[in-house]
């Protein structure tokens, strides 16, 4: 198993450690990661980030093969696609004009988009019903980070917050984290790297510092 494990920041970061065979760790507390925790403690199946249509990175983004991949693991379940996604004051119609790659992909691969939620963090289980569901984040920040370390060839890639959500409290939701990123690390023989979503944003990087120190209180024990 991988020893190291390390901090950076941005898509550009997500992708360098991608390329050198990390398991990625997204942090983006406001909102994704949030939701997406929040999914998982709700019964969904799979959680994924991608990127909207027309994101401006100076990566190589692909939210169709995500799009593909989480409708592939919805006919596998028998389960439909949830879609979170941006602006959370809106449409329906504007959420999915952004994603529509990502619904391209989910369409291809057989399967139905059951529903398309506003990015509302620890509160977005309550839209609905996410038991059993493959739940796909397109955001503007971690939704881009995540398909930059996907598209890069990541051998996984993972969400983790340190907010609260409607299950997990206090360090509960940093330890959670911690513990998909070993076992992953395990499975592929891999590092880790934790991916503050934002270098604009202290609360992603105060978050994926203190995810890695969870990591390394896990037993994941050197530091790159």
């Amino acid at each position: 198993m991988g020893k190291s494990v390390s901090v950076t920041v941005n898509a550009s970061g997500a992708v360098k450690a991608a390329e050198a065979g990390d398991v990625v760790v997204i942090v983006d507390v406001i909102d994704m990661s949030t939701g997406l925790e929040a999914a998982l403690d709700a019964g969904a199946s799979y959680v994924f980030g991608a990127s909207p249509d027309y994101a401006r990175a100076p990566v190589k983004l692909c939210p169709e093969d995500i799009g593909r991949l989480a409708g592939t693991k919805a006919k596998q379940e028998g389960t439909g696609v949830i879609i979170i996604s941006e602006p959370r004051v809106g449409t329906e119609e504007e959420r999915r004009t952004r994603s529509a790659g990502v619904i391209r992909g989910i369409e291809q691969a057989g399967a139905k988009v059951e529903a398309v939620f506003p990015n509302v963090g620890a509160e977005t289980p309550k839209l609905g019903d996410f038991r059993g569901r493959v739940v796909v984040a397109v955001t503007d920040a971690g939704g881009v980070a995540f398909d930059a370390a996907f598209t890069a060839g990541a051998p996984a890639v993972l969400t983790g917050t340190i907010a609260r959500t409607i299950q997990k409290r206090g360090r509960e939701p940093a330890r959670a984290a911690a513990r998909r990123a070993i076992e992953a690390a395990a499975a592929h023989g891999a590092d880790i790297t934790v991916v503050a979503a934002s270098a604009n944003s202290l609360e992603d990087i105060l978050a994926a510092e203190y995810i890695m120190r969870a990591i390394i209180e896990e037993g994941f024990t050197a530091i790159s």
